[in-house]
């Protein structure tokens, strides 16, 4: 083999080595899956949003809630024995509405328990599909958010409150049209969210938590952390398995360049420092 040979075979291992390392993660995933599942005897649906880029111009990507991500989530429940249990893995940051309360309803609609594990986030739509849930299982630190409708990137509740602030005859056609596309919006989120929310806590509960998620009591991106959530009387708990955490780091963010975070990737635990003075003993690294 000469030299040119090697530069071949390079180029093809170089070119290779994605794709390898894409079937390695899959295949990783599918084994976390299924340890859980025979763990925890359920079905494992994993509903996972990342931002992306383009392959060859590299703009960013932000994926969503989508229609195929309702009719994929709504063919893996309809493949589930109604008497099977299902978690539902979300790390989204929300989408649209209708795609968001098709998975929702059909996570209520499931004979058996659904718990929802919240590893990081799951804002807007998430929250909306976690709310049809038994359980709600979330990091410490991990948020839901509020679920009010969006009309134009706009937030619908504050279209509203301009008809409040201005006399009618101030403002125009367009702001007129929104404002009235926006309170059917709330409206229609505010009495599918208490649908969600019947026979989890009192109607009249239910009413008041769905006001408060869907009528602007927060700005949009506002986090709700599990202690909120609890205190809005939600189902929810922070006793997340490990195996969860695990599958989200099987899904990787697509690096750009220069990583942003960088650290040594090795749990560090507190031990005593020992007796001789010149080096100690501090989250299990000798430090000297």
């Amino acid at each position: 083999m000469n030299v040119i040979d090697f530069f071949w075979i390079f180029l093809m291992v170089s070119a290779l080595q994605p794709v390898l390392r894409q079937k390695m993660i899959e295949a990783a995933r599918q084994r976390v899956i299924a340890r859980i599942e025979r763990k925890r005897r359920s079905r494992v649906i994993v509903l996972i949003h990342r931002q992306e880029t383009m392959s060859l111009l590299g703009f960013p990507l932000m994926r969503f809630i989508d229609i195929n991500d309702s009719e994929e989530v709504l063919r893996a429940i309809q493949l589930t024995d109604p008497d099977i249990p299902i978690d539902l893995v979300l790390h989204t940051p929300g989408g649209l509405v209708l795609a968001a309360l098709q998975i929702a309803r059909a996570v209520k609609m499931h004979p058996a328990k659904v718990t929802v594990f919240v590893p990081h986030y799951a804002m807007s739509g998430g929250t909306l599909i976690a709310l049809a849930a038994d359980e709600i299982v979330m990091c410490k630190h991990a948020v839901l958010g509020p679920v009010d409708p969006q009309i134009n990137q706009q937030p619908a509740a504050s279209i509203l409150r301009v008809l409040q602030r201005k006399n009618p005859d101030e403002i125009d056609d367009q702001t007129l049209i929104l404002a009235d596309i926006a309170e059917k919006a709330i409206n229609q989120v505010r009495m599918a969210v208490s649908e969600l929310l019947a026979g989890k806590m009192p109607q009249e509960k239910a009413e008041e938590v769905a006001r408060l998620l869907c009528e602007g009591t927060w700005t949009h991106d506002y986090p709700l952390t599990p202690e909120t959530a609890q205190q809005l009387g939600l189902p929810v708990s922070t006793d997340m398995p490990v195996e969860f955490v695990q599958l989200l780091q099987l899904y990787p963010q697509p690096r750009r360049g220069q990583p942003t975070v960088e650290y040594i990737p090795t749990p560090y635990r507190y031990q005593q420092p020992k007796a001789y003075p010149k080096t100690s003993s501090l989250f299990g690294r000798e430090l000297g």
